[in-house]
C-alpha cells in the first residue's frame, strides 16, 4: 500500500496543489491508522482541535512511538516535517518525503542540528508552514516522559510563533523499537496556544513540559 501510493505522490507532485498533495499523504496517514484499528486494536481519540490556531505556529509533544508521526502529519497543515536524514533515503516513503520541503537534520552532530533547525524553522513558519518538534529527541518507552529541549522554543521565539503543546500515549499500544503493536486506546490531548512574545526559551519550555507532563500523568491515573 505504502509503495503503490509513495509512487502515485511522487508521479503527480509536479501537477498537485499543496492542498491536494496534503489530501493524499493525508489519506496514507488514514490508511494506516485504519489498519492498526482493523488489525491490532489500536483505537484513538483526540480532544482539542478546537486550539489548533490558523496561523502557522510550532507544535511540542512527548514522543513515544511511530504512531504520533503518522497522526501529526494529516492533523496539522500546512506543515513541515522535522525528521532524520537517514529517512529520506527509505526506498518510496524517504523519497516522497523528500518532496515535502522537509527539515531534515543529523542526529550524529547534535549542535548542526540544532542551527539547522532554528534557520529552516523559522525559514518554513515565515512561509507560511508549521513546524512538529518532539523536545525530548529521541522515543521514550511508555509511562515516562525525559526532559525537554530548548530548541522547539528558541524556534518558536525567533519566528515569533505561538507554541502548542500535545501529549498522548502510545507508546501504551505502539512500543518504541517494537514491532509488535498492542490492542488499547491512546487518547491525544491538544492545549491552548502559548504566547511566545517577551518571553524566554527556557521559560516556555518549562511552561509546556510541565503542561504535558501533567496531562499525561492525570490521564494515566
Amino acid at each position: 500500500m505504502t509503495i503503490v501510493m509513495a509512487t502515485v505522490f511522487i508521479l503527480l507532485f509536479p501537477v498537485l496543489s499543496t492542498r491536494i498533495r496534503h489530501k493524499l499523504a493525508s489519506l496514507w496517514c488514514n490508511s494506516v491508522l485504519n489498519w492498526l484499528r482493523l488489525t491490532c486494536g489500536v483505537r484513538y481519540e483526540i480532544i482539542g482541535y478546537e486550539n489548533i490556531p490558523s496561523e502557522p505556529a510550532v507544535f511540542l509533544a512527548n514522543h513515544q512511538s511511530s504512531w504520533e508521526t503518522i497522526l501529526f502529519y494529516k492533523l496539522v497543515y500546512p506543515v513541515s516535517p522535522i525528521l532524520k536524514k537517514e529517512l529520506l533515503r527509505i526506498p518510496f516513503w524517504g523519497w516522497s518525503m523528500r518532496l515535502q520541503d522537509p527539515i531534515a537534520i543529523d542526529r550524529s552532530k547534535p549542535r548542526e542540528a540544532g542551527k539547522s533547525l532554528l534557520t529552516q524553522g523559522v525559514e518554513r513558519i515565515r512561509s507560511g508552514k508549521s513546524v512538529i518538534v518532539f523536545p525530548e529527541g529521541s522515543r521514550s518507552p511508555a509511562g515516562t516522559i525525559k526532559r525537554f529541549s530548548r530548541g522547539g522554543a528558541k524556534l518558536a521565539v525567533a519566528a515569533d510563533s505561538p507554541i502548542v503543546p500535545i501529549v498522548h500515549n502510545a507508546g501504551d499500544c505502539w512500543p518504541p523499537r517494537q514491532f509488535i503493536k498492542r490492542p488499547g486506546f491512546i487518547k491525544v490531548i491538544i492545549g491552548e496556544a502559548i504566547a511566545t512574545a517577551g518571553c524566554s526559551a527556557s521559560d516556555l519550555t518549562e511552561e509546556a513540559e510541565q503542561w504535558i507532563r501533567n496531562r499525561y500523568l492525570e490521564n494515566r491515573v
